[in-house]
C-alpha cells in the first residue's frame, strides 16, 4: 500500500479518535446548565467527571492536524484558508473552553461560576456545530480553481447539507455525552443525564439516520461505504435502548461505536479525494496529488511507529485510573471525610499519675 493512502488512513483514524473522545465532552459542556442551578455542586460533579481527560482527548485533534500538514500541505493549506471563517471560530470555542475549566473555580462567587459555566457551554457547543459543518462541506465538496484556491464564500459553507450535518453532531455528541454522565457519575447527575439522554435521542437518532442516509446516496461510496452507514444507525438505536434499560455501559459502548462508524463512513467516502471541487472535478485535491514527498512520509512513519504507542498506553493508563464515578460527596470531599479514622476519646485524656 502507498504510503500516502496509508497517512490518509492514520489521519482517519486520528480525527475519528478525536470525535469519539472529545465528542462526549462536548456533550457534557452542551448539557452544562440542565446539571444543576448555576452555583450547585451537581454542575462541579459534571465537570469533574471529564476533568482528568479533557486536555488529553484534544491531543488527538492537535495530532490530526499536524500530520495533515506534514502528510498532506496542499490538503491543509487549502482547508484552513478556505475554512478559515468556522476554524477560526472552533479555536475560538476551544480557548474560551479551556480557560472555563481552569478559572471556575477560582473566587467563590456564584455569578463567577455563572459566567463561566455560559462559557463551557458555548465553547462546547459551537465545536460540536461546527465540526459537522466543516466536514460535510469536506465531503460536498466547495469551489475551487485551478491552483487548489478555495474560491466559496462564507455563506456558500452554511449549505442545506453542511447545516444538517452541524445539527447532526451536535445532537449526537450531546447524546454521547449524557450517557456519558450516567456512566461516570451518581446521584442527581446521573438522573438527570438519563433523561437528557433519552430526550436528546429523539434529535440525534432521526437527524443522523437522514444525514446517513443523505450521505449514502449524494455522496458515498456505494457497497464501500453502506456496511458502516447500517453499523452506525444500528448502534446508535442500541445505545438508546440500552440507556432506557439502565445499561450504561453498553450504551456508552454503543454511543462511541455510532460516532466512529459515521465518522469512518465520511473518510471512506471522500477517499480517494481530500478536498473535492464543485467548480471542476480536475481541481480537487487527491490524495496523490495533495501529499508530500516519500521521503517526508517515511521519517513520519517511523516517527509514529515509536511515539504512537507510548501515547495511546498514557492515555488508556489514565482513564484507567480515573474510572471511578463522582458524585456529589467526592466532589465536596465528604467522602475523605468519613473515612478520616478518629482517636478514641480516652486516647486524649492525660493518664493518671501512678499511686
Amino acid at each position: 500500500m502507498d504510503l500516502a493512502v496509508i497517512w490518509f488512513i492514520a489521519i482517519a483514524v486520528l480525527w475519528t479518535g478525536y470525535f469519539v473522545l472529545e465528542g462526549f465532552d462536548f456533550g457534557v459542556g452542551t448539557l452544562m446548565p440542565f446539571m444543576g442551578r448555576r452555583d450547585s455542586v451537581d454542575r462541579r460533579v459534571a465537570i469533574n467527571s471529564i476533568g482528568p481527560v479533557w486536555d488529553a482527548n484534544e491531543v488527538w485533534l492537535i495530532t490530526a492536524i499536524g500530520a495533515m500538514f506534514a502528510a498532506f500541505p496542499a490538503w491543509y493549506a487549502s482547508t484552513l484558508s478556505g475554512f478559515y471563517a468556522p476554524l477560526f471560530l472552533v479555536l475560538v470555542a476551544l480557548i474560551l473552553r479551556g480557560v472555563a475549566f481552569e478559572y471556575r473555580g477560582k473566587r467563590d462567587d456564584s455569578t463567577w461560576r455563572a459566567r463561566w459555566d455560559l462559557a463551557i457551554f458555548v465553547g462546547s457547543t459551537v465545536p460540536a456545530f461546527l465540526w459537522g459543518v466543516v466536514f460535510a462541506n469536506l465531503l460536498r465538496g466547495v469551489a475551487m480553481n485551478a491552483d487548489h484556491v478555495v474560491t466559496a464564500s462564507v455563506m456558500d459553507l452554511f449549505n442545506p447539507y453542511a447545516l444538517f450535518g452541524g445539527v447532526t453532531t451536535l445532537s449526537l455528541f450531546t447524546l454521547h455525552g449524557a450517557v456519558f454522565l450516567t456512566l461516570k457519575t451518581d446521584g442527581p447527575v446521573r438522573v438527570r443525564a438519563r433523561r437528557a439522554a433519552l430526550w436528546t435521542a429523539c434529535v440525534a437518532v432521526p437527524s443522523t439516520a437522514l444525514f446517513l442516509a443523505w450521505t449514502q446516496y449524494a455522496h458515498g461510496g456505494g457497497a464501500r461505504t453502506l456496511p458502516l452507514v447500517l453499523i452506525a444507525a444500528a448502534a446508535l438505536v442500541g445505545g438508546v435502548a440500552a440507556a432506557w434499560r439502565h445499561r450504561e455501559g453498553w450504551s456508552f459502548t454503543c454511543t462511541a461505536v455510532a460516532v466512529l462508524a459515521m465518522f469512518a463512513a465520511v473518510f471512506a467516502s471522500l477517499f480517494p479525494d481530500v478536498l473535492p471541487s464543485t467548480t471542476d472535478p480536475a481541481f480537487g485535491l487527491t490524495v496523490a496529488n495533495a501529499s508530500s514527498a516519500e521521503y517526508t512520509l517515511t521519517v513520519m512513519t517511523w516517527v509514529a511507529v515509536v511515539f504512537l504507542p507510548l501515547v495511546l498506553l498514557y492515555q488508556g493508563w489514565s482513564y484507567w485510573v480515573f474510572r471511578q464515578r463522582v458524585s456529589g460527596k467526592t466532589v465536596t470531599g465528604e467522602t475523605v471525610t468519613e473515612r478520616t479514622p478518629t482517636l478514641p476519646e480516652e486516647d486524649h485524656r492525660r493518664p493518671e499519675p501512678a499511686a
